[in-house]
């Protein structure tokens, strides 16, 4: 008598699992270096003071020379780019860890900008850009004129009140 094995069906639903659990990690889970080819988003600091407002960009490992910063029609581009050369020498690499990397970001500045007299500095990977504001967006400060029951009157080019009935004077 010859014994013939037919498969479990829980052995093909745990096959399945298994491809569905691949599917998901490969494609949630972040690996810990990304894709070469891949474009790493830069990380930014945006604030605004009443003069300007100011973008800081970290760009660790970078050089004032790798990176490359466009403004047009209010959008601010600023873009990294490091390439490890390969030095020239005898033996061949056993690891190479070392990889070439971009940065990219795009940002849309508010209007009321003064483009064309931004200020950029870079200092320990810190990219600091500075745009002025236009004076018509600075704000502006009014102050209110205290009103009470008094009139005014000019004198000598100063405004000083003018005591009417109900203020307090007795009259005999």
């Amino acid at each position: 008598m010859t014994i013939v094995r037919r498969p479990s069906p829980f052995g093909e639903l745990m096959s399945l699992r298994s491809a569905m659990d691949r599917l998901f990690e490969d494609s949630f889970v972040r690996r810990p270096f990304g894709d070469v080819d891949q474009m790493a988003t830069l990380p930014l600091d945006v604030t605004s003071t009443a003069d300007a407002l100011i973008v800081e960009a970290a760009l660790p490992g970078f050089t004032p020379e790798d990176v490359d910063i466009t403004v047009e029609n209010n959008t601010l581009t600023i873009n990294g780019e490091q390439r490890h050369e390969r030095e020239g020498g005898e033996g061949e690499s056993l690891v190479r860890e070392i990889r070439h990397s971009s940065v990219s970001r795009t940002v849309t500045l508010p209007s009321g900008l003064e483009a064309d007299k931004a200020t950029a500095s870079f200092e320990n990977g810190m990219l600091k850009l500075t745009f002025p504001k236009a004076e018509a967006v600075k704000p502006h400060q009014i102050r209110i004129s205290p009103t009470t029951g008094a009139s005014t009157k000019t004198i000598e080019g100063t405004s000083t009140p003018v005591e009417g009935p109900g203020t307090g004077q007795t009259g005999s």
